[in-house]
């Protein structure tokens, strides 16, 4: 999936880019982008364009290399998430 970018948090690339998203490399610059520097609205748009488990994959890919704080709210967030499956796939 291509996405064109937003310059406001691609600034160090030409306006117009377009990020091919099933290229793991550029989906984790783009997952990264956008939430270190994304409003709610491009997190949201994250969303609506990759799916959970992508997104759980990047971001484990990417987590070293972002903030403290970030890392932090989106590991509460995915271990919760992440543990509840476990916990209902095992009570199958």
């Amino acid at each position: 999936m291509k996405t064109i970018i937003e310059k406001r948090l691609f600034w160090f690339l030409k306006e117009g880019t377009e990020l091919d998203l099933s290229d793991k490399a550029q989906l984790d610059m783009y997952v990264q982008q956008v939430l270190t520097r994304g409003k709610t609205s491009d997190i949201k748009r994250l969303f609506r364009i990759i799916v959970p488990s992508v997104f759980h994959d990047s971001f484990t890919r990417i987590k070293s290399f972002l903030p403290k704080e970030v890392k932090r709210f989106w590991e509460e967030d995915i271990g919760d998430s992440h543990q509840s499956a476990k916990k209902d796939t095992r009570s199958l």
